[in-house]
């Protein structure tokens, strides 16, 4: 799983959470695609945990020094 990009992984469960939602699948079934619907929620999340560390690293002060500022969408979207 370690190589299935963010994007693939999200899509797949999307895709679990429509069958379990259908709940067309036996008990069996369920807990398979619920298994496999938490290791890609767990891939999921330290994928964007290390995306959130990758930023952190390319956001420094004028001085060199890490400064973290929260990402804020109303000043994106008045730009």
């Amino acid at each position: 799983m370690t190589d299935l990009k963010f994007e693939a992984a999200l899509q797949r469960l999307e895709q679990i959470v429509d069958q379990l939602e259908a709940g067309n699948l036996s008990l069996e079934e369920s807990l398979q695609v619920f298994e496999e619907g938490v290791g890609l929620a767990r891939h999921c999340g330290r994928y964007l945990d290390d995306a959130e560390k990758r930023i952190e690293l390319l956001t420094r002060d004028e001085s060199g020094a890490l400064k973290t500022t929260p990402f804020d969408l109303a000043d994106e979207e008045r730009a």
